[in-house]
């Protein structure tokens, strides 16, 4: 069960911001959201973006060019690199917020110290290069063991962080000192923060509500109703909870808002990017093509194949993976898999 904290516990306040020494990679839209998140407790935030054209773009115009242009930053906040080195040299905690088919690179130019840092994984999804997750990847490249990371859930929109609707994160950590850090900089008016101590489920389970919103936006494109949805949500939770049961079986409840709860979002939101794709692959656009047509990464079509493959090995019956790997990954026809699947639901 995630041990829940109210915002009377948090140390931290705007008129007292923390010298803690935090840095964010990635400039993507949670990237970006997460610095907004964190310049809220901290004095000052390091960020590492992507190149000299967004480093200089946010420093002439106080945001990101790209995402969230919305969000104004105080510059004395923020402390920008584009090296990965300079940043983890200069913070105990790193935020990865990558996407995840991105992320390999990122790290394998990291050569300085980082031994004794925390490493908090933003990202949902699967690494290609080892098709594995955020966590084993950190523990098995780079010596990086469980007690010094954590893993961020939902359910957090960026684009409502961006307007400072009130949204709650997850922190998933093994050991309670970290957890208490991170709330306290993670905390504030408009995010309240749970924490847990289920690593892996709470990261396999930010994967798996992408690949099951492509599939509540591919319903929606095909002209499936609200009726459907939700007994496609309703199945999609039960397959959630069969799959991390198989991975890593730990005292947990999928009805918790790290599971669910980011589930019922990504499957339902118009902000939802996994959503969106499945729901131009409904309308009839190509896998390619709708891939294309989209300017942020939807990790769910990476994580799919991943996923699809690791419920054969274990012999999982997941109609909905099934159904959503057949249409991203044999080419299968949309509208007659769903018809199928119909069948299939209860």
């Amino acid at each position: 069960m995630a041990k829940k904290k109210t915002i009377s516990e948090s140390s931290s306040s705007k008129k007292n911001k923390k010298d803690i020494s935090v840095g964010v990679v990635g400039s993507g839209s949670f990237a970006t959201a997460i610095v907004k998140m964190l310049v809220e407790n901290c004095k000052v935030v390091h960020w590492c973006v992507r190149n000299e054209f967004v480093k200089g773009a946010i420093e002439l115009r106080g945001h990101n060019p790209t995402y969230l242009t919305a969000v104004n930053f105080n510059l004395k906040n923020l402390k920008l690199t584009t090296d990965i080195n300079e940043l983890v040299s200069a913070c105990d905690i790193v935020v990865l917020a990558t996407p995840s088919i991105y992320l390999s690179d990122t790290l394998e130019k990291m050569n300085c110290e980082y031994k004794d840092k925390i490493f908090v994984s933003a990202i949902k999804g699967i690494i290609p290069k080892v098709n594995d997750v955020v966590a084993h990847y950190l523990r098995d490249e780079f010596k990086i063991g469980f007690r010094n990371q954590a893993v961020i859930a939902g359910p957090c929109h960026a684009e409502e962080v961006a307007m400072e609707r009130l949204s709650y994160l997850t922190i998933a950590t093994v050991e309670d000192e970290v957890s208490d850090k991170l709330f306290d900089i993670f905390n504030s008016d408009f995010i309240k923060v749970n924490s847990s101590k289920d690593i892996l489920g709470n990261e396999y389970s930010a994967i798996l509500k992408n690949i099951f919103a492509i599939g509540a936006g591919i319903a929606s494109g095909l002209g499936y109703g609200d009726n459907f949805t939700a007994v496609f949500v309703s199945n999609a939770i039960r397959e959630m909870e069969t799959f991390l049961e198989a991975i890593y079986e730990a005292p947990r409840d999928v009805n918790e808002s790290a599971y669910l709860g980011d589930l019922l979002v990504t499957a339902y939101s118009l902000f939802s990017r996994n959503r969106n794709l499945g729901n131009l692959i409904g309308k009839g656009y190509t896998v390619k093509s709708a891939i294309q047509s989209m300017n942020m990464v939807a990790e769910g079509y990476y994580a799919a194949d991943s996923i699809y493959k690791t419920s054969k090995q274990k012999g999982l019956a997941l109609p909905i993976v099934d159904t959503i790997y057949a249409i991203l990954y044999e080419g299968k026809n949309a509208e007659k898999q769903f018809r199928k699947l119909t069948a299939k639901l209860n």
